[in-house]
């Protein structure tokens, strides 16, 4: 597949006009980019992706921080054009963009085992309460460093909800509201303290759903300032918005070694 059908833009100007903007946004460094996809090429993905709720091998997520999401597991069998969209945005000349935008000395590296990432839905009621994400791939073993959101999102409303929210590090207040817009593309730092989510139910019409590409980039060994002291390795850290019914218990599991393999499992507060 021909590069320009995908994108015509020159990937190398874009990354070098935004990357100070990239870095310096607040509360971390992050940009959504509008219309980022060839629109005729992106409406062919929308049109090709599945309906996870009838999908017998996508995972279902129902609990009170993350409620009516559906995604793809290890063993999703991506439609064709969808698998030459993320073969592309895995590919060199993609990352080659990111690794310019973003600023980030080590070298990033995707993932072929679409560990969390992938295809993502969510109905009518759904949410993502605020959280930051895990930091370590427990299969490549590497530092989680990099999101990319791809929106599929034709004709979405504002009265819709489902913005992307970007909070600050001590979740005093949300900083960015991000449009899930169709060809909007959001591209974020993640560390210890990047809080995001969509905590309020959608407000969408049942016939109309949320849809969206992840795709999560690593690298070996990330810098000090990124790192929680009191959690090295961790998986998702939920966290509840001030001054709000938000009800999740923010204490996470961290498994210390004391002698051979053996190990102890605690509640952390972080």
């Amino acid at each position: 597949m021909k590069v320009e059908k995908i994108i015509n833009k020159d990937l190398k100007t874009l990354a070098e006009d935004n990357q100070k903007k990239f870095i310096n946004n607040k509360p971390f460094s992050h940009i959504m980019f509008e219309n980022f996809f060839d629109e005729g090429f992106l409406t062919e993905i929308l049109n090709e992706f599945p309906d996870l709720e009838k999908m017998d091998n996508s995972m279902e997520f129902n609990t009170k921080s993350d409620k009516k999401k559906f995604a793809t597991n290890l063993e999703f069998n991506y439609p064709e054009k969808i698998q030459n969209f993320i073969s592309f945005l895995n590919s060199y000349q993609f990352i080659d963009f990111l690794q310019k935008l973003t600023g980030i000395e080590e070298k990033l590296i995707p993932d072929p085992y679409f560990f969390g990432g992938g295809l993502h839905q969510i109905k009518k009621g759904g949410f993502l309460k605020v959280h930051a994400d895990f930091n370590y791939h427990p299969q490549m073993k590497l530092d989680r460093r990099l999101n990319v959101l791809i929106y599929l999102n034709k004709n979405w409303k504002d009265e819709y909800g489902g913005c992307l929210e970007l909070w600050d590090k001590n979740m005093t207040k949300c900083e960015q509201k991000l449009s899930p817009k169709f060809n909007n593309m959001v591209v974020f730092n993640t560390n210890d303290y990047s809080f995001h989510g969509h905590p309020d139910p959608l407000n969408c019409p049942e016939n109309i759903n949320r849809k969206s590409i992840a795709l999560y980039y690593y690298s070996n060994g990330r810098p000090k300032s990124e790192i929680n002291p009191n959690m090295r390795f961790h998986n998702t850290l939920y966290k509840n918005r001030q001054n709000s019914k938000d009800d999740i218990d923010e204490r996470m599991p961290e498994f210390k070694k004391l002698f051979g393999k053996l190990y102890i499992r605690k509640k952390v507060k972080i």
